[in-house]
């Protein structure tokens, strides 16, 4: 059995994140998921959900068969838990696919990189990205 795991903050899902997950699952027959922790989101700003209420909604995807919140120290400890065949990477997501290899290449894990593929916008006014649809709440109702 060929196995995905996903990874992401997922604060507020939206059909971005269902793209990523889709796609991410069709890589493998089984598409484990892995929500960041709240406090160790450092790249942009903390979700406002807590992490088991993330993990829930994510589990909730149809595509999704395992989720989980993510290790408090140790980003990589999930991955080898899993012993996933693929990562799959968002289309837009801020790792660097090269340092992910060579970490995972250091623990003895054999498993590729790839990339989502992003998905284009269906209609005018269609919203994509979670900083996106906060700003249009505080724009109309803020």
């Amino acid at each position: 059995m060929r196995r995905v795991v996903a990874q992401g903050t997922f604060d507020l899902v939206h059909p971005g994140h269902i793209h990523y997950l889709s796609d991410a699952a069709s890589m493998g027959e089984e598409l484990h998921v892995i929500v960041a922790r709240r406090e160790n989101v450092t790249h942009k700003e903390q979700p406002i959900l807590p992490n088991r209420q993330r993990r829930d909604v994510v589990a909730a995807i149809d595509v999704v068969d395992h989720a989980r919140v993510g290790h408090p120290e140790d980003i990589f400890a999930p991955i080898e838990e899993i012993d996933p065949d693929v990562i799959a990477l968002g289309y837009d997501q801020h790792h660097d696919p090269e340092a992910i290899e060579a970490e995972l290449a250091a623990r003895g894990i054999d498993c590729e990189v790839r990339r989502a593929s992003g998905r284009e916008r269906r209609y005018d006014g269609e919203l994509l990205s979670t900083g996106d649809i906060v700003d249009r709440v505080l724009e109309e109702r803020g």
